[in-house]
């Protein structure tokens, strides 16, 4: 089927910046939108951004001007930069993407929702 990977989480200072990548696999069709979600403990999960096939993106308010979400179709990933980061923005970062991928079975083509394993960004103030 499909998987992602992510990297690039770790600990960084306020006002620092980090870069995290996701990279899917498997036996795809086309990826539709792609994008990441955050969880911090005790919270639900909420979008962060997430970026069209087309490059259309949408971004949570508290990110605007500080995150930016980019892709590269060719290579089937897609990126987070972070910058100007906060203590609040502690959590575990998702890839997510929406998939179409070659099935053995009837239909030959299907749709997947795939999530990574996450990865945790700690900002310390």
């Amino acid at each position: 089927q499909v998987q992602v990977v992510e990297s690039g989480g770790g600990l960084v200072q306020s006002g620092g910046s980090l870069r995290l990548s996701c990279a899917a696999s498997g036996r795809i069709v086309r990826i539709n939108d792609m994008g990441w979600y955050r969880q911090a403990p005790g919270k639900q999960r909420e979008l962060v951004a997430t970026v069209t096939n087309d490059g259309r993106t949408n971004y949570e308010d508290s990110v605007k001007g500080r995150f930016t979400v980019s892709r590269e179709n060719a290579k089937n990933t897609v990126y987070l930069q972070m910058n100007s980061l906060k203590p609040e923005d502690t959590a575990v970062y998702y890839c997510n993407a929406q998939t179409l991928y070659y099935s053995e079975r009837s239909p030959p083509v299907r749709s997947l929702e795939v999530w990574g394993q996450g990865t945790l960004v700690t900002v310390s103030s």
